[in-house]
C-alpha cells in the first residue's frame, strides 16, 4: 500500500485543492493524530500508544479539525479512523482530566465532545468507518459507534465501563449502542460494564466484519475504494436519509423522498443513466 504522509498530502492539497496555507500549517502541528492519504481515503490514526490512545482534550480538538477537512476538502472522498499499535483502538477517555470536574464541567465535556467530534462524524456526508484494533472502551467504543460502520480485528474488545467510575457514557453511547444492538443488550453492557469480543460484536450487529489484525486496514480500504467509485452526491444522500431514521426531529421517509428527487438534477445521475443505457462504466464527478 502506498500512502502519502501528512505533510506531503497537505502540500498537494494546498496546490491543487485550494486548501489555505493557514489550514496546511495548522495540520503540521498535530500532536495526537497521524494522517495518511491513499486513493482519496484519509487514514486518521489516533497516536497516543503510551496512553492506549485515550481521548483527551487535544485529541478531541484535532479530530474536530480533521473532520472539518474530511467534510470540506474535495480531494477526500472518505476516511478511516483507527488507533496506533495493536493493543487499543481507543481505550477510553483520559481519566486524568476528570479530577477537577463538577456537574457543570462534566456537562460541558460531554457537549463539546458530541458537538465537535461524534455528531460531526455521524453526520459527515462522506463515509467514515472505524477500523477497530484492540480495546474500544468507553469513549473509544462511542467513537467507533459514531462512524458510519465498523470493522474489527479479531483481537478487538468493546465495552462501556463508565459505571465502574460512577458515571455513564457521555459521548452518545447510551443512544447509539441501543440503536445498534437493541435496548436489552445495550443496557446489559452499560449496567454491567462488561466487555465483549469481536465475534460477539459481530453477532450483535455492532461490527460488520471481523478479520485478522493484519488484514484490518486492507479490508477497510477495499470497502471504501468500492464506495469511492460511486456517485459522491448519492453516497451523501444515502447517509443523510439513513441517519434520518434515527433522528426524532425528522421524518425519514420525507428525507429520502427529498434526497431522491434532488439527485435527478445532478450531472452524476445523468451520467449513471447514460452508463446503464450505453453499457459503459460511469465516471462520477460529484456534480
Amino acid at each position: 500500500m502506498t500512502t502519502i504522509k501528512l505533510n506531503y498530502y497537505y502540500i498537494i492539497s494546498y496546490k491543487h485543492a485550494a486548501v489555505s496555507l493557514q489550514q496546511a500549517y495548522k495540520k503540521f502541528l498535530m500532536q495526537t493524530l497521524s494522517l495518511a492519504f491513499h486513493n482519496r481515503i484519509l487514514i486518521i490514526t489516533i497516536n497516543r500508544p503510551d496512553k492506549l490512545n485515550a481521548l483527551n482534550a487535544t485529541v478531541i480538538e484535532e479530530l474536530s479539525a480533521t473532520m472539518d477537512d474530511v467534510c470540506n476538502n474535495p480531494e477526500i472522498r472518505s476516511a478511516i479512523i483507527t488507533g496506533s499499535g495493536d493493543k487499543a483502538f481507543v481505550a477510553g477517555a483520559d481519566i486524568s482530566e476528570f479530577n477537577t470536574l463538577d456537574a457543570t464541567g462534566g456537562r460541558a465535556l460531554a457537549e463539546k465532545g458530541q458537538l465537535l467530534v461524534f455528531n460531526k462524524i455521524e453526520q459527515s456526508p462522506k463515509p467514515v468507518i472505524a477500523a477497530v484494533n484492540g480495546f474500544a472502551l468507553g469513549g473509544g467504543c462511542e467513537l467507533a459507534m459514531a462512524c458510519h460502520f465498523r470493522l474489527a480485528g479479531s483481537n478487538a474488545k468493546f465495552g462501556q465501563p463508565e459505571v465502574n467510575l460512577g458515571l455513564i457514557p457521555g459521548y452518545g453511547g447510551t443512544q447509539r449502542l441501543a440503536h445498534l444492538v437493541g435496548k436489552g443488550r445495550a443496557l446489559e453492557l452499560i449496567l454491567t460494564g462488561n466487555m465483549i469480543d469481536a465475534a460477539t460484536a459481530l453477532q450483535y450487529g455492532l461490527v460488520n466484519h471481523v478479520v485478522s489484525p493484519e488484514e484490518l486496514l486492507t479490508k477497510a480500504l477495499s470497502i471504501l475504494e468500492l464506495i469511492n467509485a460511486k456517485a459522491p452526491l448519492a453516497v451523501a444522500g444515502a447517509i443523510k436519509a439513513v441517519n434520518a431514521a434515527f433522528d426524532t426531529q425528522l421524518n425519514g421517509y420525507d428525507t429520502e423522498i427529498a434526497a431522491f428527487g434532488a439527485l435527478f438534477d445532478t450531472e452524476d445521475a445523468k451520467e449513471g443513466a447514460a452508463d446503464f443505457l450505453e453499457k459503459r462504466r460511469a465516471v462520477f464527478k460529484g456534480r
